[in-house]
């Protein structure tokens, strides 16, 4: 048994907008055009490890890529229909390196939107 339960919901969105150097605005923003996890059921919704991956990747497309919410839904959905959950967890990590790689000055950059 692993010792951290990564499908956990632990973290609200003030706590991944801090992971993320982001504003929860700007968190707060993906959530209202339907591009985070959905978390239906919920007074309080919490995200899980691997729901912080996905929500990287949405801030790496919108912020860094400059694509928009329609475009971002279409990645999305391509890689839910297209990739089994081991090739989407690998793509997930390999975003995730890439994310870390990205200068200050990018950071900075991103900030000012």
């Amino acid at each position: 048994m692993p010792l951290i339960d990564n499908t956990k919901d632990i973290l609200p969105l003030s706590s991944i907008a801090e992971l993320l150097n982001s504003k929860i605005r700007t968190l707060k923003m993906y959530e209202e055009k339907n591009l985070l996890p959905l978390k239906e059921g919920k007074t309080k919704k919490l995200y899980s490890i691997d729901d912080v991956k996905k929500i990287s990747y949405v801030h790496y497309l919108a912020s860094v890529k400059k694509i928009n919410a329609n475009g971002i839904k279409y990645i999305l959905e391509m890689i839910q229909q297209n990739m089994d959950e081991k090739t989407r967890t690998e793509f997930l990590n390999i975003v995730e390196t890439k994310m870390k790689e990205l200068s200050e000055s990018e950071y900075k950059d991103i900030e000012s939107i």
